[in-house]
């Protein structure tokens, strides 16, 4: 609500820390009551699964969710009738009949995800969460009381226990929620959640001059692991290690969103001490991918089927083959995703792990590796996404850095923009960089790269300017 923003931004920063502290008892107990721990042990049981256990486990799960899928949720009782799939054979429903199940593509998640592809039967307690919508149009997400906490615990289990922490460690968060009012904020760069023991450190200020802050704030509040986008992360690494600057050490950094790289985690390590964690997940909760203690890049059965099939011929692909990853996620009743193309590619490796779990190795994540937007005042940033939420026109869109002083935004909407949108943008990203001159383009395409996917940020500037 603009009156509670307003608020918050006119608010001393002790208030401030007050209010997000208040927010963050409420997202705890929505995340963390209920069948959390119930749902905990579960995972943490399953984890000892042989392949026929998780083969067993995936089938049942199935079938219970697209009976679900076909008596309450008008997309699917559509798109099933139509391709001669009835109850009876979903009751019968083997794991190898999903390419029989028509694909589920994101576009049309965009379209219906808040009307026809919602349960005419939901859970208590449903609410809409966005994608980041970094190349286009945010996806909306329904997450049940009861799914959130589902979802929560194979997070808290597979990712968290895995890294050798847990959500009562204090910890440090560089993400993409505004904690600081403008672009040209002064410091404290932080902001504090004392329920959960939270750092929120501001993703859209960190440079050479503002590391020294960064680092009291994880002093101050005795961070123990840090998590969030994963360059931000090393930015600020990066920026303790040349100013000669004592991090404390770390018991592990747990990043996300973009793709990990063997230098971010050799400075990770140089710099806090510890061990990184990689892993995949989303928004969508229709998927989970995490690093073991050797290294291993597992997924989860429990939380998904993933299909794993040829770019070209949608045929299932082999062992070690580029191949563009197809989701059924099996913990959202409310919203389900069944063959939901997420539009990521992966490898993946028929090689077990020395941990000797019996869970898929993933062999490589493909994500997606964006410029770096560097800041007339020596700032660092690639994520972008917040420039365009809420404008419901744009489809797809794409930052262009030319120099330190000059942008582009290449835009592709349903329809013109308006003098008001195209405001809003400008003022977004003064917000996040300061004084920058901005220029709109509406195009028809954005090029694409031999992966078929663009990048969401594209920087000329070679140099960084400290």
């Amino acid at each position: 609500m603009k009156w509670a923003t307003n608020f918050y931004n006119n608010s001393p920063v002790w208030l401030q820390n007050l209010a997000i502290s208040a927010y963050g008892y409420r997202w705890q107990r929505r995340r963390f009551g209920g069948i959390f721990e119930q749902s905990l042990q579960g995972f943490k049981d399953r984890e000892n699964f042989d392949n026929q256990q998780f083969n067993e486990y995936q089938t049942q799960q199935v079938r219970r969710l697209l009976q679900h899928a076909f008596e309450t949720v008008p997309h699917y009782q559509q798109t099933f009738k139509s391709a001669g799939i009835d109850v009876t054979s979903l009751q019968k429903f083997e794991l190898q009949d999903l390419p029989k199940l028509p694909f589920l593509e994101k576009k049309t998640l965009r379209e219906y995800g808040q009307t026809t592809l919602i349960s005419q039967k939901p859970e208590p307690g449903g609410q809409f969460f966005g994608s980041s919508g970094s190349t286009g149009t945010p996806t909306q997400i329904r997450f049940s009381s009861a799914m959130h906490q589902r979802w929560s615990a194979g997070f808290e289990a597979r990712i968290r226990h895995w890294a050798g922490v847990t959500r009562h460690d204090p910890r440090g968060m560089i993400g993409g929620r505004r904690v600081l009012p403008e672009g040209t904020a002064r410091p404290p760069f932080y902001r504090y959640n004392f329920v959960e023991k939270q750092t929120y450190f501001s993703a859209y200020h960190i440079s050479a001059t503002n590391a020294s802050d960064y680092l009291e704030g994880m002093k101050k509040h005795g961070v123990t692991y840090m998590n969030g986008y994963a360059m931000s992360n090393y930015f600020l690494a990066r920026f303790f290690e040349t100013r000669g600057l004592e991090a404390p050490q770390m018991k592990a950094l747990l990043p996300s969103s973009e793709k990990l790289t063997p230098e971010m985690r050799a400075t990770f390590q140089r710099v806090y001490g510890c061990k990184t964690y990689n892993a995949w997940s989303g928004i969508e909760a229709c998927g989970l991918i995490s690093e073991c203690e050797h290294g291993q890049l597992h997924t989860s059965p429990d939380i998904a089927i993933l299909e794993f099939l040829d770019p070209v011929s949608g045929q299932p692909a082999q062992a070690g083959q580029l191949a563009e990853v197809v989701c059924t996620g099996l913990l959202n009743y409310d919203q389900p995703l069944i063959r939901y193309q997420i539009g990521d590619l992966m490898r993946y490796t028929d090689e077990p792990c020395p941990c000797g779990r019996q869970m898929p190795v993933i062999q490589e994540i493909v994500g997606r590796m964006e410029d770096t937007v560097v800041g007339p005042d020596g700032r660092e940033m690639v994520r972008f996404h917040g420039i365009f939420l809420g404008i419901q026109s744009i489809i797809e869109a794409q930052v262009v850095q030319q120099d330190y002083q000059h942008f582009e935004l290449n835009i592709v909407a349903a329809g013109p923009l308006s003098e008001a949108e195209r405001q809003c943008m400008r003022q977004r990203m003064a917000s996040q960089l300061g004084e920058v001159k901005v220029e709109i383009n509406q195009v028809t395409h954005i090029p694409r790269g031999p992966n078929g996917k663009f990048k969401a940020v594209v920087s000329k500037v070679l140099s960084v300017k400290c």
